[in-house]
């Protein structure tokens, strides 16, 4: 009986491994149409990777000529092994509009869902667009929660800016997190509100909102010009999934998916899993046996130089002078002529030592290419005008640190996914801890822009000195990476947002009060007190963050701007910030002021009193609500209708009173004009006295 245990036991284990090796099957399908489908995807069952269900499982339309992936019917264009990347094709939302009324008159949303498959949409290649005027587009995860949007609309022709997708020019784009598997779109507008007349200047009958590959939305331009039903690529991330890692999927050799004996694993960077990449100096598919081959490098001369005799070898080449003649063979340069040696050992005794100059200087020049990357980063980023100002400033009591890439890597666990604090359009950030035992929050930023980096170095100058109760403190940045990483203080009770909407344990009403005072005041701060002043930009409920006793830390001030002294001052800039929260008047006008962040604010405080997020899903077609909170409260203040849409109990431990004092305030705050808002002083000594009355 033993014995026939270990048989079956024998025969499921070859079972295994042969459905993990399907690849070698001769009889699966390699082709549909024109795309080249790679292990381990495959078509049909016993063809690819995995479960049926997980994404690698295609199916073919021979009359259409037409791949899709099982189980979720998205058209796929091309699949890439080398970038773990696939193209697949998705329908543009649209809905168009009775342009005297402004009522809808038909709308098709159009959802991708990748949820259970091994595929996410790519934060670094896709990008969501909307396009229309007036537009205002945005979508949900598969948990209903909302992700990201933008709002367009048409400047003038005469009046236009340069620069393409602005948002004030019929386009808007918004870049999507990390680890999103689903998209659900939503499209509204400011067509009903018939009392805007300026959204409602060179308006368009539909408006288009999609997911789309970035850079084949950048090339088509301006001649991006489609109406009716259409399609465009967005480019999907894909790992194996059936590990969180490299490390664990290692241990089940029977699934591991890495086959080639030249095959390296490496951790996926969106979400959980792993990929697999042929070693340097070969290529092939890794996740095949003997799938890796050795590249000739001699047979690529343009891509591999060499100038002499070239000899390839296994996962690389030999690059001499000709015989008579010494130098650097890489590089052209007239030979020099040298002493010939009769004897066999002398020859190779040469031979040896040159193998090991030559790979000596492989791994010298890779370091120094290394460390020249990290100083031109550290110097463009304006590393040495930052270094020199803190010496001068480190008798005023500065705490303020310029980090390496080094330093920061093993603060985070290499950026491990345990120590991700959170995921945002913008970076992750990750939760650190120094070498004097200190937690951080460290934020790792996918882009910046030109101008950010050229003032960055000046601009977190003034930040570090920033030393306000209300703001999380900015101890330090790593500047030898392409896009700057800032280091804050950690704050242990997450964001304002998680305790408004988390549906866990809630702030109490008094304390939404409190909050609200807290986070007026560092604004305030920031803008009348800080020399120069500081807009934020980007004031959220996300951005607003509470420490051990539930004390507001206002956070984020990565996309703040620096402007001349005075409550009028504006700054010219591209239009950046969430929807939801956004301020007209700077959508219009691009220019930034401080009364943009007391727009955005106002919003918070309606997300403190009402317990609803800045945006609120539409499900009915036949309604024109564009799903924003601040337009929504607007509507039922000036009916007369705000105390029905307060939090129940906020309405009843405040009080009538206040709670009218304070919709007064938000009212005069989303004042479409900046000049009719009030300043962030008057609101946050408008708030203090009312949280006063609130704990009497």
């Amino acid at each position: 009986m033993e014995a026939l245990a270990a048989l079956l036991r024998l025969l499921l284990w070859l079972a295994v491994v042969a459905s993990s090796h399907a690849q070698q099957r001769p009889r699966c399908r390699r082709q549909c149409g024109n795309v080249t489908v790679p292990y381990p995807f495959g078509i049909g069952a016993g063809c690819h990777h995995g479960a049926t269900a997980n994404g690698f499982r295609l199916r073919c339309d021979a009359r259409r000529r037409r791949l899709t992936v099982a189980g979720y019917g998205h058209v796929v264009a091309a699949i890439s092994v080398p970038k773990a990347e696939a193209t697949v094709l998705l329908n543009a939302s649209r809905a168009c509009y009775d342009r005297p009324s402004g009522r809808v008159v038909g709308r098709r949303e159009k959802p991708m869902a990748l949820n259970g498959s091994a595929f996410l949409f790519s934060s670094m290649k896709s990008k969501f667009v909307s396009i229309g005027c007036p537009g205002l587009s945005y979508f949900f995860d598969g948990g209903g929660d909302y992700v990201t949007g933008c709002m367009s609309v048409c400047r003038p022709s005469e009046r236009a800016l340069p620069g393409s997708c602005r948002g004030d020019d019929g386009c808007c784009q918004s870049t999507i997190p990390l680890g999103l598997d689903s998209y659900h779109p939503r499209l509204g507008s400011f067509r009903a509100r018939g009392q805007e007349t300026t959204f409602l200047e060179n308006s368009t009958a539909c408006s288009y909102a999609f997911m789309v590959d970035a850079m084949w939305f950048w090339l088509a331009g301006a001649r991006f010009n489609r109406t009716g039903d259409f399609a465009v690529p967005v480019i999907l991330d894909w790992a194996i999934r059936d590990a969180p890692g490299c490390a664990a999927a290692r241990r089940d050799a029977g699934t591991y998916a890495c086959r080639s004996a030249h095959a390296v694993c490496l951790e996926s960077s969106n979400g959980p899993g792993y990929i697999c990449n042929c070693t340097d100096g070969y290529e092939g598919n890794p996740y095949v046996t003997d799938g890796c081959s050795d590249v000739n490098e001699c047979e690529r001369r343009d891509e591999f130089l060499c100038y002499g005799v070239c000899i390839n070898t296994p996962g690389s080449f030999i690059c001499t002078c000709p015989k008579g003649s010494s130098g650097n063979a890489t590089t052209w340069l007239p030979p020099r002529h040298q002493v010939h040696h009769s004897t066999q050992g002398s020859v190779s005794v040469g031979v040896f030592m040159l193998l090991l100059v030559c790979f000596s200087a492989h791994v010298w020049l890779q370091k120094r290419r290394l460390l020249r990357a990290k100083q031109r980063f550290f110097e463009q980023n304006g590393g040495l005008l930052l270094h020199q100002q803190l010496g001068t400033l480190a008798s005023t009591g500065v705490a303020f640190s310029i980090f390496s890439e080094e330093e920061i890597s093993r603060a985070t666990d290499g950026f491990a996914e345990a120590r991700v604090l959170g995921r945002g359009g913008h970076g992750v950030v990750y939760k650190g801890v120094l070498p004097d035992g200190s937690a951080v929050a460290v934020k790792r930023s996918m882009t910046v822009d030109a101008r950010q980096v050229r003032e960055f170095a000046r601009e977190m100058l003034i930040l570090s000195q920033i030393n306000h109760r209300h703001v999380v403190k900015l101890v330090g940045c790593c500047l030898e990476v392409e896009v700057p990483m800032l280091v804050y203080e950690y704050v242990p009770n997450g964001n304002l947002s998680s305790q408004i909407h988390g549906g866990g344990v809630l702030l109490p009403p008094a304390a939404r009060l409190r909050v609200a005072a807290e986070s007026a005041d560092a604004l305030a701060y920031m803008h009348s007190s800080a020399s120069p002043p500081i807009l934020h930009r980007d004031v959220k409920s996300a951005n607003i963050l509470l420490d051990g006793d539930l004390a507001a830390k206002v956070a984020d001030l990565g996309a703040s701007r620096l402007a001349p002294a005075g409550e009028a001052a504006a700054v010219a800039t591209m239009v950046q910030g969430t929807l939801g929260y956004l301020d007209p008047e700077y959508l219009l006008t691009c220019q930034l002021t401080s009364k943009s962040d007391v727009y955005s604010f106002a919003v918070v405080v309606l997300e403190l009193l009402t317990g609803r997020k800045a945006f609120v899903p539409v499900e009915d077609e036949e309604e024109d609500e564009e799903g924003s909170l601040a337009f929504w409260f607007l509507a039922a203040a000036h009916e007369g209708r705000h105390r029905e849409i307060m939090d129940r109990r906020v309405g009843e431990e405040l009080g009538v009173e206040v709670i009218d004092e304070a919709a007064e305030l938000v009212v005069q705050c989303l004042s479409m004009a900046g000049e009719d808002r009030p300043t962030m002083k008057d609101v946050a000594d408008k708030l203090q006295r009312l949280s006063s009355r609130a704990h009497e």
